[in-house]
């Protein structure tokens, strides 16, 4: 793998020079295909020729710009790997650090015995290179992060392989778990989750610092793709450092009459941009997109989602629920699109945001693009305060102000919670939530 021949501004590049990129193609096994490393190349040109965002740039309206950067950031080998969190039974898991596989737990000989696959990238890419090929990073980057998607795919190094056979269905949860170590590293986590026709499954994916002081950047991607008639759950959990800068794209690929339900908690970085994008390819597809957001201080959390429904009797159901302290601001910016042949769509789509501080900001941008006559779409946004009336009937029964308020905050997530079949996974997110109100 020779080094590519590339120059560009260090404006556009910062860190991740081309003597980076080149260091980070020979340090990759030599069986990886060549179609795979031609794709990194390209990535990179795009990545090095692309500008960075700009405040013109609708796609990045209400975002802080000037607290975007590429410099100062280094690919680094992980020297140890913390305890793992949300500690309820796996049916097998994988664990990363600065994007090369630590550990991991196997399948059941049943489950290796019926088909299922667990495994790293890297391996996926010798030894199911059609499967990885067709979906691997198949859907192009629609919601205004082409540079840092170009930067992901450069530098993708190695991540989660999960495929579950037709008719088969995984009982206990599929962990992922990608940490950053060390105080200037870049990730660039990715996780691929390939459902063929009826099969189900439940993901979990976990992202987390060593320290929470560190200036850390992580570029990340997943990839999930229920086949017809399959059923996906993914949970992803996001708690970098404090300090970090991420950026997080998500595509999903939901096909005749299967579902997938979609839970991201966000939790950490000083500036988080999670980009998630539902395609509805065929008739009875059914796409639920939920999150959740404690936000405090200075944090920044930007959300900006994409609801295509590409085919008639197609549903989706997006519910974003905000919880801001201190100085936090959020935006919201979503579209539901329905084109032209999608009749008989039903997409619904809604920001609700509780504002904790009267310095707190919440930006919300809801939107419809619709280009079929027989549908029902709606979509709406609030941002409001805790009732008084709620916190003093709390306060009056000797529950002081700090505990009356996270218990109605706890109320206000519930209705997102809820949605979740998992009692064991409904319980280990709370005490997540809750964790971060302790802090």
């Amino acid at each position: 793998m020779s080094a590519p021949t590339l120059s560009a501004p260090a404006a556009l590049v910062g860190s991740f020079t081309p003597d980076v990129f080149a260091a980070h193609l020979a340090s990759l096994p030599p069986s990886l295909p060549g179609w795979w490393v031609a794709r990194k190349r390209a990535a990179y040109a795009r990545f090095a020729s692309l500008p960075m965002p700009t405040r013109t740039d609708e796609m990045w309206r209400f975002s802080s710009i000037g607290t975007l950067t590429l410099d100062g950031f280094t690919l680094d080998a992980a020297a140890s790997v913390p305890l793992l969190p949300i500690g309820i039974p796996k049916a097998a898991q994988l664990v990363f650090a600065n994007g090369r596989l630590v550990s991991r737990e196997l399948l059941s000989s049943d489950l290796v015995a019926r088909g299922v696959i667990v495994d790293t990238l890297q391996n996926a890419l010798v030894h199911h290179d059609a499967l990885v090929r067709e979906h691997l990073l198949a859907q192009p980057p629609k919601l205004g992060s082409p540079k840092f998607a170009a930067l992901h795919e450069a530098f993708l190094a190695d991540g989660a392989f999960i495929y579950v056979p037709r008719d088969v269905q995984v009982a206990l949860p599929i962990g992922v778990f990608s940490h950053a170590i060390g105080a200037t590293s870049a990730v660039f986590p990715h996780t691929l989750v390939v459902l063929a026709e009826n099969a189900r499954a439940t993901v979990i994916e976990y992202f987390g610092s060593d320290a929470d002081t560190s200036a850390q950047f992580a570029a990340g991607a997943n990839d999930l793709f229920a086949g017809h008639g399959a059923q996906l759950t993914y949970i992803g959990k996001q708690d970098w450092s404090h300090r970090a800068l991420s950026i997080q794209s998500n595509s999903t690929v939901v096909r005749r009459d299967a579902r997938v339900q979609s839970l991201n908690l966000h939790l950490g970085a000083r500036q988080a941009r999670h980009e998630s994008l539902s395609r509805l390819a065929a008739p009875g597809a059914f796409s639920e997109m939920l999150a959740l957001t404690v936000a405090e201080a200075g944090q920044e959390f930007d959300q900006r989602t994409l609801q295509i429904h590409e085919a008639p009797n197609t549903k989706s159901d997006l519910l974003y629920k905000n919880a801001l302290r201190g100085t936090a601001k959020t935006i919201f910016s979503g579209l539901i699109v329905v084109d032209p042949d999608a009749q008989k769509t039903d997409a619904y789509q809604s920001n609700r945001n509780l504002m904790l501080s009267d310095e707190a900001e919440a930006c919300s941008l809801p939107g419809l693009e619709i280009q079929a006559n027989d549908v029902r779409c709606t979509h709406g946004a609030t941002s409001s305060r805790i009732d008084p009336e709620q916190e003093f009937y709390l306060q009056s029964r000797g529950i002081a102000k700090e505990q009356a308020d996270e218990l109605l905050t706890f109320g206000f997530f519930e209705e997102v919670l809820a949605r979740l079949i998992d009692h064991d996974l409904h319980e280990a997110l709370r005490l997540l939530i809750q964790t971060k109100f302790k802090k």
